[in-house]
């Protein structure tokens, strides 16, 4: 059973007028990868590869990387994706959460276990299995469902209008699921997918030579605006999400380009992109998440918390139904996000329940921190988090990008600061640093800000 999100690929790689490629020149047809599909089903099945079996797919923004999933589910398999440089606790993390016993990196089949795993209810509609990050404990399995996913994609279909004649940028991680979307929608549309299995400076750069559409994470886009913006002659469309959108960077990418900006929020438990904020909600709705996707219902819980219901979120956690019971309330997902409601219908984001700082006993959320001190003439970016302190509970540590050719003396920001906001909330300790830390799916570790402080004794 090759399921709804394999039909469309088959379907798009059938019909591709022109290869995949990626920016270090490997280029796929879609007859290569078709038969690459082909080579990697007939492998699953002869190794007795069970309906509904989940199966850990190395993944790397390679052209490749489409055939082996397209593949795995002509087999009947369920996707578990792992990023090609994932380290080996992450992999046996992995492997013995799903008891996985087989292992596909591009074309070839390795068998990494003697045993099947069990058989799973949860599974037999399943196309993926996305772990999450998890900042303690095992990482959560997150299982999504091929019609589910298919019928979010026709949503974004008609929300962005991707065309045959586009040229689609794709820097994020088939690993995520915003690059998932991102790479099944430019398919399935008919249009050209540029991959960059690393998205440096200089690969975003040249790609931006030829795309008129990119999907990014606000990190990478802080990347290309902290120096000169390169060159985007043919930019159309600029899809970001993974992570809050400044107000502030947001103005800087207008002012670089005149390309439709899509900001676009949500979950993998939620079935991604659940708000948007399009052209048409510029400029007041810069810095906010917008407004419901179709099909999309939301509430602010009385503690604050963004909760959101979606007929295309996930089947389960996998192994967990205690765990998937205790995410919803009344069919409403609890993000973890605290949210506001501002004067012109936007939805805001203050923060992450998670996240708050509690200095002093008086709760702090740390993305208020980041949103004013990027309002400094001098920062291109700020990032904020709580850190241990004997006396007061947690202090605020914080971890500044300068505008490329800016000094700044900490005492006069902190000063500036000071004259903003409350004096509790300006941070003990800056680190004055030429990137945000960022985690493997290159948006801001807010966690990473903690690690410095560790590091710094």
């Amino acid at each position: 059973m090759t399921g709804a999100l394999g039909t469309i690929l088959e379907q798009a790689l059938r019909a591709a007028r022109s290869p995949v490629a990626a920016s270090a020149g490997e280029c796929e047809s879609g007859e290569a990868l078709l038969a690459l599909a082909a080579r990697v089903a007939a492998a699953l099945k002869a190794k007795g590869a069970a309906a509904a079996e989940p199966v850990l797919l190395r993944m790397g923004n390679r052209p490749s990387d489409l055939g082996a999933l397209l593949g795995l589910w002509q087999a009947g398999a369920v996707a578990v994706p792992l990023h090609v440089t994932a380290a080996p606790v992450t992999y046996d993390r992995l492997r013995a959460q799903t008891g996985a016993r087989f292992l596909v990196d591009g074309g070839r089949l390795e068998v990494i276990a003697a045993a099947p795993p069990p058989q799973r209810e949860l599974l037999r509609e399943a196309a993926l299995v996305m772990f999450t990050s998890g900042s303690t404990g095992l990482p959560k399995g997150a299982v999504v469902g091929h019609q589910r996913f298919a019928d979010k994609l026709a949503v974004l279909d008609r929300l962005l209008g991707f065309t045959a004649d586009d040229t689609v940028l794709l820097p994020l991680q088939l690993t995520f699921i915003f690059g998932l979307w991102v790479m099944l929608l430019t398919l399935m549309s008919g249009a050209r997918l540029i991959l960059v299995p690393k998205p440096t400076r200089e690969a975003l750069a040249e790609g931006l030579g030829s795309a008129n559409t990119i999907g990014g994470v606000p990190s990478m886009y802080r990347g290309l605006m902290a120096e000169s913006p390169p060159l985007a002659p043919n930019l159309r469309k600029l899809l970001t999400g993974g992570e809050v959108l400044p107000k502030q960077l947001a103005e800087r990418l207008r002012g670089w380009t005149q390309a439709e900006i899509h900001d676009l929020y949500g979950l993998t438990e939620t079935g991604t992109c659940d708000f948007h904020c399009g052209p048409a909600d510029e400029p007041q709705g810069f810095g906010s998440i917008g407004r419901p996707t179709a099909r999309v219902d939301f509430r602010i819980a009385p503690s604050g918390e963004l909760q959101i219901r979606s007929p295309f979120g996930m089947l389960g956690y996998l192994d967990d139904p205690a765990l998937t019971a205790a995410s919803f309330d009344d069919g409403y997902f609890k993000t973890g996000d605290l949210a506001r409601l501002n004067e012109a219908g936007f939805v805001e984001l203050i923060g992450r329940a998670k996240d708050i700082i509690s200095r002093g006993g008086i709760k702090i959320a740390p993305l208020e921190i980041d949103h004013l001190l990027a309002e400094h003439p001098d920062v291109a970016a700020a990032l904020c988090a709580g850190v241990p302190d004997e006396r007061l509970g947690e202090v605020i540590h914080a971890v500044v990008v300068l505008r490329s050719g800016c000094t700044l003396d900490v005492a006069r920001l902190r000063e500036w600061l000071s004259a903003r906001t409350e004096r509790y909330k300006v941070p003990e300790v800056f680190y004055i640093r030429d990137a945000l830390p960022a985690g493997a799916t290159s948006k801001a570790d807010r966690r990473a800000v903690a690690r410095m402080a560790e590091e710094r004794g």
